[in-house]
């Protein structure tokens, strides 16, 4: 099939996510490798984004295909009351890369069933209503993770689920209490205590927040903002539960971004990178005081797919490949050079008004004007022109983001910058008038 032939097939037949489907224009992809792919005509891209910042560990990587391979000719599907080898191989596994006494896991497909799953332990356990999330957030499209996102896409869904009361956020480039990194009191805490006074801590369940903001600005929280948080519910016997749907599995150089500050959340909601992608699959990894109070308890979570033998598989193989080719490694050692390459880059160009980075996490944010931050937005003619030059990344309203592969080199990072830094003449020229 021609590339004029997929994409007709694929517009007339399917619908596209997030999308006004007569603009749609998607790239006819037929192959990939390591952080390369390839359309129908035989272009090559470079893969900045890993896909939709989940396929860490690069494209098709040899030894997690055969490990599907041979699960597919072995056993595809089981019920998921059935125990089986991959399952039990990878909840061990999550037991020994997930920080402190994380030890049990609920499967289900991807982040949105997490955090939905989520929310109902939350309840079933605190025997209260009430949830916390931030609103520069995003958690899932379904209706109780929208309910948790605090960005617009929540809005067109509404009404949502009950109980869901969101807070602001630590954005010191854009801080929402009017101070500076210089000048910071951290009110983005003293605010979060605030609106719990109001709500009642005592019918709080949760407070659950991404690891690292992902979509919404790639947000890294100050140093003492987790632990803070952490205290905090730990006072007033609210669950803790960090999304690491994006920020997990070696994105950040630690397996979870929490570790980071050496958190121990109550839950950790997961998937994308479990996988890298490569079949479907998300968690739910509870704290071991939730996981015996199910044990004399039901547990009102079922999913059809949960424990999907062919995921479970895909899961084990992953993250065995993080550890035999030093990918979380790799993401400390490249993302330091990503980021003095971002620092660089914000000096040159009139148009970047921040870089934020962590590992192999990282954003850059365009303005008109570097004094008062006025955003340039959308981005359409500078994401074009990546488009163009075989760079496939994502950028959402005023941000363009480098998240590539975990196996990627430095020579790679700077060729995908090096198209960037073309492409930010575009925005350049926008800030100086």
């Amino acid at each position: 099939m021609n590339s004029e032939d997929m994409v007709r097939m694929n517009r007339e037949y399917t619908l596209f996510s997030w999308s006004i489907q007569s603009a749609t224009a998607p790239i006819p992809i037929t192959r990939a490798e390591g952080i390369y792919f390839w359309d129908a005509d035989g272009k090559r891209y470079l893969d900045f984004s890993s896909q939709l910042m989940n396929l860490n560990i690069g494209h098709q990587h040899p030894k997690v295909v055969r490990a599907i391979q041979e699960q597919a000719a072995r056993l595809c599907y089981a019920h998921p009351g059935m125990a089986t080898e991959p399952r039990g191989l990878l909840g061990k596994k999550i037991a020994e890369v997930a920080p402190g006494n994380l030890k049990k896991t609920f499967f289900c497909l991807g982040g949105a069933e997490a955090n939905e799953n989520a929310i109902k332990i939350a309840r079933f356990y605190t025997g209260r209503h009430k949830i916390l999330a931030r609103y520069r957030s995003y958690h899932g499209a379904t209706q109780g993770a929208l309910a948790l996102t605090g960005d617009y896409r929540r809005l067109p869904a509404e009404p949502t689920i009950p109980g869901v009361v969101h807070f602001l956020d630590p954005y010191c480039y854009r801080c929402p209490f009017g101070w500076t990194r210089e000048t910071c009191h951290r009110e983005c805490i003293a605010h979060v205590e605030e609106v719990l006074s109001y709500e009642g801590p005592d019918r709080v369940a949760a407070i659950i927040m991404e690891g690292v903001t992902g979509t919404n600005g790639l947000i890294v929280p100050p140093d003492d903002y987790w632990p803070r948080v952490r205290e905090i519910c730990d006072r007033h016997g609210i669950l803790l539960i960090s999304d690491e749907v994006m920020s997990g599995w070696g994105r950040t150089g630690k397996w979870f971004a929490v570790d980071h500050w050496n958190v121990v959340p109550d839950m950790i909601t997961t998937a994308k990178g479990i996988t890298a992608g490569y079949v479907p699959l998300g968690a739910v990894i509870v704290s071991e005081p939730i996981a015996d109070f199910f044990e004399d308890k039901m547990l009102w979570c079922g999913l059809t797919y949960s424990g999907h033998p062919l995921a479970c598989a895909a899961g084990v193989a992953t993250i065995q490949a993080y550890e035999d080719d030093g990918l979380l490694e790799n993401a400390v050692r490249v993302g330091k050079h990503l980021g003095r390459r971002l620092e660089e880059i914000k000096t040159r160009h009139a148009s970047v008004g921040d870089v934020r980075y962590i590992g192999l996490f990282s954003t850059l944010e365009i303005v008109k004007n570097k004094v008062t931050k006025a955003p340039i937005d959308p981005l359409t003619e500078l994401g074009a022109f990546l488009r163009s030059r075989g760079l496939f990344t994502f950028i959402f309203h005023t941000v363009v983001f480098a998240v590539p592969p975990l196996c990627i080199t430095e020579a790679q990072v700077d060729e995908g910058l090096a198209i960037i830094e073309r492409a930010l003449e575009i925005t350049d020229a926008i800030s100086q008038t």
